[in-house]
Parts: structure tokens; sequence; C-alpha cells
């Protein structure tokens, strides 16, 4: 019996042992609850022997496995967003600071060259004389946010002056509430503002208003940034004698957008002047709404407006109405590099003496309900666009848009073993972020029917740049699907695997191209070689969407080819990259003003479509 009980005893500190040492290593290795973790069991039970691809299991939830549950409650009971902070800086998520110091006490001459992520509140209120200098504020930060509300109110020739102000920035988020209302004299300048910046969102509420005599100026605003939005309210509205001039506004811009909603409303002898705004950007979209109404002999200029812009889009809504002696002169006005729209709705209605003048004006424009007298069209380009581009004007115009990048599109030809051509900057502009674990996302609200939870969640308070995120990112994923099209909105790669799964099967595989290197550069091809031997497959592709967490928008592309290849310096031929690029056969549903047919001169359905996979962008497709 003794023998039994110490036999028993030997197993058991044997099982216990044992127990320890595989604990043990697992610590070592990587717990076994944390997301990453979870997110390598989920692949390994739906992929079948496919190897777990390192780039997209790194871009699992870095939280810890008790730090995972703690937040998981949080958001389980609508308690997520007192710990925003601590959650986005555990998670690796995109999210704004609350601007915290209040500078309302400080006075005088100041030069803010350090200061960041403030809140101006009643700053320079009243302020006789003087200037405030922004330069080199917020520089090359991730997300600034500053806020500047009852800014210069009331002052009298009080200068402020913002230059090089959030340039090199990400997501940078301003707001201007009240500034220099009731101000006279003085000076707003704004040059190199928020200059190559990636997502610009700016607000700019009742600035302006009920000045007198105050000139505000921006130059080179918006230059080279990317996706953006700009809004414009009540911008000197109830002025007298003011002066705006937006001079170099969003050049060379990618899809940004501003829009001026009671702009100059009852003004008087007001002078704004449009030059080169939107000058060579790519889809400027611009909104005026109840711009000039009810304004007295004011002059408003549109001179080289939208020059040299791919596509485009202006809506002038309820524009000049109730106006007296108003003048506006819209002087080469949307020579566009490719036919946008315009569209000009109550247009001069009522007005008193108005002088329109539409000189060297773009084609495919719709006026709706506007006055009859008044207006002058001289040299309008009348017309609506063929829906395709010639070869000759792409040639003519290519090289002056930089939004046609060499080498973004190219042909199925082109890709051979010892071709030399241009590859574009396939680098990610996005912010850095990761995936959320499933036991959060689940716990989060994801719809425009619950937009208001989500504001509530990270902080978007009503037309900030957070509420435009959060806005467009849900509405993406909400949009219907083009034909063919099947989609996704992914939060998680549980998410994602399963979406891939449904739509390719289990022997299913992620690709990507393997770095950056060769980008804004020629290459030469190396070795090619086509996925599912080359034969006509369908994939899931999967993009970023710009989002607090890492969000990917993925669908399923029929009647594509997949390929991969070596690629090699031209000089050396050694090689310096693999890349993945896939080949769209069915192009008839695209726009006819899809850059790919600016670049390669045709139109929808005429020709294949190629392109190269871009960092953390990925294809899925049915593995070898």
């Amino acid at each position: 019996m003794k023998d039994r009980h110490l036999h028993l005893i030997a197993f058991l500190l044997l099982l216990l042992s044992s127990h320890v040492a595989v604990t043990t290593a697992a610590t070592s290795k990587e717990n076994p609850f944390t997301p990453k973790a979870a997110v390598i069991r989920y692949w390994n039970n739906k992929i079948y022997k496919v190897p777990r691809p390192g780039f997209l299991i790194n871009k699992a939830s870095p939280l810890t496995a008790s730090d995972s549950a703690r937040f998981a409650q949080l958001a389980a009971t609508n308690s997520l967003s007192a710990h925003l902070s601590t959650f986005c800086n555990l998670a690796n998520l995109l999210c704004f600071p609350d601007p915290t110091a209040n500078l309302a006490k400080h006075s005088g001459d100041d030069n803010f060259a350090v200061y960041s992520d403030q809140n101006f509140t009643n700053y320079a209120t009243v302020a006789a004389g003087g200037t405030n200098d922004f330069k080199n504020y917020s520089p090359n930060e991730n997300e600034p946010l500053d806020s500047f509300r009852r800014y210069s109110r009331d002052s009298a020739g009080h200068n402020d002056d913002f230059t090089n102000y959030a340039s090199g920035g990400n997501v940078i988020s301003q707001t201007f509430n009240t500034y220099a209302a009731g101000a006279t004299g003085g000076t707003g300048q704004f040059t190199s503002y928020a200059k190559e910046v990636n997502v610009p969102g700016m607000q700019f509420t009742s600035y302006s208003d009920q000045a007198n005599g105050r000139d505000n100026e921006f130059n080179s605003y918006s230059d080279s940034a990317n996706a953006g939005d700009q809004g414009f309210a009540n911008y000197g509205k109830n002025g007298n004698g003011a002066s705006n001039a937006f001079a170099g506004y969003g050049k060379d811009s990618n899809v940004v957008g501003s829009t001026f909603t009671g702009y100059s409303v009852t003004a008087n002898a007001g002078n704004n002047s449009f030059t080169s705004y939107g000058f060579n950007g790519n889809v400027p979209q611009n909104k005026f709404t109840r711009y000039g109404d009810g304004g007295n002999a004011g002059v408003e200029s549109f001179t080289s407006y939208r020059d040299q812009s791919n596509v485009g889009d202006d809506a002038f809504t309820s524009y000049g109405k109730d106006s007296n002696i108003e003048k506006v002169d819209f002087t080469k006005y949307r020579d566009s590099f490719n036919v946008g729209s315009d569209n000009f709705t109550g247009y001069g209605e009522s007005a008193k003496s108005q002088k329109v003048g539409f000189k060297s004006y773009g084609q495919n424009s719709n006026f709706k309900a506007y006055a009859k007298k008044g207006i002058n069209f001289a040299d309008y380009k009348n017309g609506s666009s063929s829906g395709s581009v010639s070869d000759s004007l792409v040639k003519s115009k290519m090289v002056k848009n930089k939004w046609v990048e060499p080498g973004k599109f190219f042909r199925e030809s082109e890709l051979k073993e010892g071709k030399i051509m241009p590859m574009p900057d396939i680098r990610d502009k996005m912010p850095k972020r990761s995936f959320l674990p499933r036991g959060i996302l689940t716990n989060l609200p994801f719809s425009s029917a619950k937009l208001g939870q989500l504001k509530e969640v990270f902080h978007g308070f009503d037309n900030s740049s957070m509420e435009k995120m959060l806005r467009s990112g849900v509405e993406e994923c909400e949009r219907v699907p083009s034909p063919g099209e099947t989609k996704k909105c992914v939060g998680s790669i549980e998410d994602m695997i399963d979406f891939a799964v449904s739509v390719l099967g289990r022997s299913v595989e992620p690709r990507t191209t393997q770095s950056v290197n060769g980008s804004k550069g020629d290459i030469l091809i190396g070795k090619v070689s086509g996925i599912n031997g080359g034969k006509v497959t369908k994939s899931v592709s999967c993009h970023q969407s710009l989002f607090p967490y890492l969000l990917y928008y993925c669908h399923s592309v029929p009647k594509v080819r997949v390929y991969q290849a070596d690629i090699l310096d031209p000089k050396t031929k050694s090689k310096i990259n693999h890349g993945i690029s896939i080949c769209h056969l069915d192009t008839s549903v695209w726009s006819p003003t899809h850059g790919a047919f600016l670049a390669l001169g045709s139109g929808p359905g005429k020709i294949e479509v190629c392109h190269w996979i871009f960092e953390n962008d990925l294809t899925w497709t049915i593995a070898d």
C-alpha cells in the first residue's frame, strides 16, 4: 500500500513538472491568450496547409492578454470613451489628442515656434496692434490637433502670421472658431499652411465675421496635400471692406475638398479672389453655398481656378442671391486636364445690377435657375465629355498631371522578363495602425445608424477630422457593390480570413509586394510567373481605409490574372524586390475618367489594366 502511494506521488510530481515545462515554453514564445496568439490559432483552423504570412500576422493587435480582456469589457459596457487615450496608445490606433492647455492669458507679440496640440481660447481678444507669429508650428507631427476659438476677436490692427504651419503632418486637425470676429484692420497671413500633409482637416467657422477692413491671405495653402477637407462657414459674414485672397490654394493636391458656406453673406464691398485655386489637383471638390448672398458692391474673382486639374467637381448653390452690384469674374476657370463637372443652382437670383463674366470657362457645366440678366458667357466651352480621352490629349497633358504617375498602370504585355519600366511610389502613406481583437471589435458600433455612438467612443465631435474620418469610413463600407463585386470591410484578421475563405475556399494565400524597393524609379523585370498557372481566376483584394483602427476594404475581383515577378536593379541586374501584380481583364464598368485610361489612352472595356500591389495592401488567391 505504501509503495502504491509513493508511485502515485511520483506520478503527480512528474505530471506537475511536465505541465510547468510546457507552460514555461509557451510563455517564452507567445502567451496563448494574447490577440496575436488567437489569430495564429484561427489561421491554423481555417486555412488548409498554407504557411502563416508574417506581414499579415504582424498587423494583429499588440495588446496583452489582460489589456485585451479589460478593454473588451469596457467596450461591452460602453465605457471605452473614458479610457480612449490609454486604449489608443496600447492598441496602436489613430486617435487625436484632446487639447489641454488654454493659452488665453498670453499677450503681447508672441512667437509660437515650439507649441503643439494647444487650445487658444479668447486669445488676443481686444488686442491693439502687435503680431503673433506661428512659424514652424506643429511641424512633421503624425496627428497634430490645435484649436483656435475666439482668436483675435474684436482686435484692432492686430496681425497674425501662420507660416509653415503643420507642414509634413499626417492626419491634421485645426479648428478656427470665430477667428477675428469683429476685428478692425490688421491682417491674417496663412503661408505654406499644411503643406505636404496626408489628410488635412481644417475648419474655419465664423471667420472674420463682422470684421472691418481686415485682409486675409491664404498662400500655398494645402499644397501637395492628400485626401482632406477644409470648411469655411460664415467666412467674412457681415464684413465691411474685407479682402480675402486664396492664391495657390490646394495646388498639386489629391482629392482635397473645400466647403464655403455663407461666405461673405451680407458683406459690404468685399473683395475675394481665388487665383490658381486647385491648380493641377486630382479630383478637387469644392462647394459654395449661399456665397455672397445679400452682399453689396462685392468683387469675386476666380482666375485659373482648377486649371490643369484632373476631373473635379464644384457646386455653386444660391451664389450671390439677393446681392447688389455684385461683380463676379470667372477667367480661365476650370481649363481641366480631364472634364469634371460644375453645378450652378439658383445662381445670382434676385440680384440687382450684377455683372457676372465667364471667360475661357471649361465645358460640362450645369446651370439651373440662374439669373438671365447680367451674365456674360465669352469663350465658354459648352458640351459634355465624350466619355473617353484621346491618345493625343493624354500625350500632351499627362506630363503636366503628376497624379497619373508613370508605372502606376500598365498593360499585361509590359510584364515580361527583361523589360525595363517605371515603378510608381508604392509606399504606404497611411498612418501606422493595428487590427483590433475580435472581442473588442464586436462590441464597437459600425454603421451609419450608430455613427453617434461611434463618434462618442473616439471623441469625434461634429465637423472634426475624426468625425469626418468615421463618417467616410462607414459610408464607404456601406456603399452598394459595383456590378459583379462582392465586398466586406474587416477590422480584424479573423474577419479577413473568413471573407477570403468564403470567396475562394480554404486553400488560400494572401500575397503582397515584398518591399518598397524600386519605388519612383526604373526597374528591370526578372523572372515572371503566373499564380494559378497564369490562368484567368478571381481574387480577394484588400485595401486600407483611413480609420482609427486598421480597417480594410476587401472585395472579390473576378476575371483577373495575378503575377509574381522578381524586380531587379536596371544597372546591376541584382534582385531588389519581389512584386505582386494583378491584371484586371474586364474594365467595362470602370469610369471613363479612371486614371488608368488617362495613363494608357483608352476607355472602359477596351483594354486590360495591370498594377502592382502596394505596401500593406494585399490580394488573396488560391494557393499554388
